[in-house]
């Protein structure tokens, strides 16, 4: 397809492998990011544990009925979350997960876990040790609170390398959740960079389609991306939803 320049420029195209069986994702996830043990392992650390609350899963839109909906519909194997925070939502796909009989389903968690800055002024109760925030740390403890720790694992890195790097292991996911930065070129990079992640008849979709003045941020890059690749984009009640079939 031959696109305007300004669009063009726009687009990602990382190098990808051709994908790799389901089974094997958790192991390469495991090996790769973690040396082979599970990060969950001996958690929480003595220097961070008086500073977690017991179970903390603040986030936005995190119970809507779309996760029970797609999950239902597409019954994945592997789901990708980009933008966790807390992990409400991804507990909340893990424990639908478990209702409806998907036991090994795997959910990756694309977070940095450093929020934004000055987000501790609305979010006081999450600590810091010289600077760290214990985002990460809590995101764990609300996971092993819930007892999800075997359908859960964190990739705490940027959005961006990660989706890159998934994507030269050749991990690849039936759902995926876009929910990370809100302004246009983060939410551009983020559903480009997924997309070539989504196995053939996969769906993405993602929180934010409605905030207000949105025609410069989420609501435009979702567009655009679907009137680039010819796809419908559909809602469900704050998401946006895109079928690949």
């Amino acid at each position: 397809m031959t696109l305007p320049p300004e669009i063009d420029n726009f687009r990602v195209a990382p190098n990808c492998i051709d994908p790799i069986p389901t089974d094997l994702i958790r192991e390469t996830i495991l090996t790769r990011v973690y040396g082979g043990a599970s990060p969950f392992d001996n958690f929480p650390p003595p220097h961070v544990a008086n500073s977690l609350r017991h179970r903390s899963l603040k986030g936005w839109g995190s119970k809507g009925a779309v996760f029970r909906h797609l999950i239902e519909e597409v019954r994945p194997k592997i789901i990708i979350e980009v933008g966790t925070f807390l992990g409400a939502s991804a507990v909340h796909m893990a424990t639908l997960t478990r209702q409806l009989g998907l036991d090994d389903t795997l959910i990756l968690c694309i977070d940095d876990f450093r929020g934004w800055p000055g987000f501790r002024e609305q979010f006081q109760f999450i600590n810091h040790i010289n600077g760290d925030v214990m985002l990460l740390y809590q995101f764990m403890q609300n996971v092993v609170y819930s007892n999800v720790t075997d359908s859960v694992l964190p990739l705490p890195f940027s959005t961006g390398s990660t989706l890159s790097r998934l994507c030269q292991w050749g991990v690849t996911a039936d759902l995926i959740e876009i929910d990370a930065g809100h302004e246009f070129n983060s939410a551009w990079s983020d559903i480009n960079r997924a997309f070539r992640l989504l196995r053939p008849g996969g769906v993405m979709f993602g929180h934010d389609y409605f905030r207000m003045g949105d025609n410069r941020g989420v609501r435009r890059a979702v567009n655009l991306f679907a009137q680039i690749y010819g796809l419908r984009v559909q809602t469900d009640g704050e998401h946006w939803v895109i079928h690949t079939s």
